[in-house]
C-alpha cells in the first residue's frame, strides 16, 4: 500500500503541540495531510487503493525512537539479527533505532555502516548506525568521522567501553563537533571496575561479588564535562549513555546550568529496578551499568520528572540463553528492552507517577530524534516521515518473554504488567507491526 488513512484516533504530537482528535493521511512514506475527524480532503480523491485503519479509542503518536540498541550484526547473529531486533522494535512501537558499534567486527568503517543499512538485512524499521569513535573501539586512535557520517552514521561512541584517555576523548569531542556528530560516552572508569559484576554495596558483599563503585560512572562524567568546558566550542555535544547514578545526573544538571551542550538518557531498568533484583544471582538482572541502590533509582525518576533526562533509551542487549545460564560473574551484561519500554513507561511514569502522556511520548520520540538530528522523525507534521505508533493507552497487558520477537529472552520484566498496548506500528508509511 502506498496510501494509508488513520481515522478516529486521538493524536498526541509533542513536538508539534498537537493533542486532540485527528485523522491522518499517509502517502508515499510521508505525512500528506492531518485534519479534524472526517475532514480529510486528499484521501477522498486517492482512490480505492487507500487502506483505512480505524483508530477509534486509540492514541496516535509519532513512531518511537530508540537511540541505544545492540542489534548484534555483523558477527553475532545467534544472539540477534537486524531483522529480529527491528521486528521486536516494531512490536514495541519503535520506528527508528540507533545501533551501537560493538559488533564483530566493530563498526568502525563506512563499509560496515553501509552493510548494516542494506535492504538485505531485512529491517522492519529504520536503522541508524552509530560508528565507533576509535579504531576497533580500543581507545587509542580516532576514526574518520566525516567518512562514517557520509556512510550514514548519526553519532560516534565506543559503547561497551569508555573513551578513557583524556587526550583521546578531547580529540574525539573536537573532531566530531567539526563534522556535526554527537559523542556518546559509556561513562565507566574501567580502572575501578575490573572484575566487578554488580553495584558496590551491602548486597554485593553478601553475595561475595566484587562491586562497581558509583564513582566509576560519575567521575567519568565529570571528567568529560571538564573537557567540554575546556574546548569552549558550542558545537560540541556530549551525550551520557545509560545514566545510572545520582552523582552523574547532578553533574549533567550543573553542566546544563553552565550552558554546555550535555545531554543524557536513562533506561527503564534503571528507573524501575534496584540492586535487590539480583536476588540469588539472577543473571537477567545483570547489566552495565549495574542496577544501583534505591537512592540512585529514585534520582533517575526525579530527573525524568523534572526534565533533566533528555531521552528514555532501552540499551536493548540480547544474549543467547546459554550465555546467561552460567555463574553470575561469567554471564554477559545486558537485557532486552525494545518490547517493554513503552509499556513500562506508560505504566509507571504516566499512570503511577502522573507524568503527562505527551511528556512521556516526547522522551521516547521527539527528544531522542532531536538529540541525533534525525530530521523528519519524532513528529507527525505534514511532510515528515510517516512513522506512527497507534496504541490503546488504557489496556493493561502482561509481557511474556516466550512471546518476544527478539531472538533472545534475557529480560527481568517477564510477567510484568504493562500499560498501553500497541495496535499498529507504521514505518515510513508501511505497516511494520499489527497486533492480532
Amino acid at each position: 500500500m502506498t496510501a494509508l488513512v488513520i481515522r478516529g484516533g486521538h493524536l498526541i504530537d509533542p513536538a508539534a503541540g498537537v493533542d486532540g482528535p485527528k485523522d491522518i493521511f499517509l502517502k508515499d512514506g510521508r505525512v500528506a495531510e492531518i485534519a479534524a475527524p472526517g475532514k480529510l480532503k486528499q484521501a477522498n480523491g486517492a482512490g480505492p487503493e487507500v487502506q483505512v485503519l480505524d483508530a477509534t479509542g486509540l492514541t496516535i503518536a509519532p513512531g518511537l525512537v530508540d537511540i541505544h540498541v545492540h542489534l548484534r550484526e555483523p558477527g553475532q547473529g545467534y544472539k540477534e539479527t537486524i531483522a529480529t531486533g527491528t521486528a521486536a522494535a516494531a512490536a514495541g512501537g519503535f520506528t527508528a533505532v540507533a545501533a551501537m558499534p560493538n559488533t564483530k567486527p566493530v563498526n568502525d568503517s563506512p563499509e560496515i555502516t553501509r552493510w548494516m543499512q542494506a535492504p538485505e538485512r531485512g529491517a522492519s524499521v529504520r536503522v541508524f548506525p552509530i560508528g565507533a569513535a576509535t579504531r576497533g573501539s580500543k581507545g587509542e586512535a580516532i576514526n574518520d568521522f566525516a567518512a562514517l557520517k557520509s556512510a550514514g552514521c548519526v553519532a560516534v561512541t565506543d559503547d561497551g567501553y569508555p573513551i578513557l584517555k583524556d587526550n583521546i576523548m578531547r580529540e574525539t569531542l573536537s573532531a566530531a563537533s567539526r563534522v556535526g556528530l554527537s559523542v556518546i560516552q559509556h561513562a565507566e572508569d574501567t580502572r575501578l571496575t575490573q572484575g566487578a559484576s554488580m553495584n558496590a554495596g551491602a548486597i554485593a558483599f553478601k553475595l561475595g561479588l566484587r562491586g562497581m563503585p558509583r564513582e566509576a560512572e560519575s567521575g567519568m562524567v565529570e571528567r568529560d564535562i571538564r573537557l567540554v568546558t575546556e574546548l569552549r566550542d558550542p558545537r560540541v555535544h556530549l551525550h551520557v549513555a545509560h545514566t545510572s547514578t545520582a552523582a552523574a545526573l547532578a553533574a549533567v544538571r550543573q553542566a546544563r546550568r553552565s550552558g554546555l551542550r550535555v545531554t543524557c538518557e536513562v533506561a527503564p531498568h534503571h528507573f524501575l529496578l534496584t540492586e535487590e533484583y539480583v536476588g540469588q544471582y539472577n543473571t537477567n538482572a545483570k547489566m552495565n551499568p549495574p542496577l544501583r541502590a534505591a537512592v540512585d533509582r529514585d534520582a533517575m525518576i526525579e530527573a525524568i520528572l523534572d526534565g533533566v533526562v533528555d531521552a528514555i533509551a532501552t540499551d536493548h542487549a540480547p544474549h543467547a540463553i546459554h550465555e546467561k545460564e552460567v555463574e553470575f560473574e561469567h554471564a554477559p551484561n545486558g537485557i532486552t528492552g525494545l518490547e517493554t519500554a513503552l509499556g513500562l513507561s506508560l505504566r509507571w511514569l504516566h499512570k503511577e507517577w502522573k507524568m503527562p502522556l505527551g511528556r512521556v511520548l516526547s522522551l521516547l520520540s521527539a527528544q531522542p530524534a532531536a538529540l541525533l538530528g534525525l530530521k523528519g522523525r519524532g513528529t507527525l507534521t505534514v511532510g515528515s516521515f510517516a512513522d506512527v505508533v497507534v496504541f490503546d493507552p488504557k489496556t493493561e497487558w502482561i509481557f511474556r518473554a516466550r512471546d518476544t520477537r527478539s531472538k533472545s529472552r534475557n529480560t527481568p520484566f517477564d510477567g510484568w504488567t504493562m500499560q498501553g498496548k500497541v495496535k499498529w506500528t507504521i514505518s515510513e508509511g508501511r505497516i511494520a507491526f499489527e497486533d492480532a
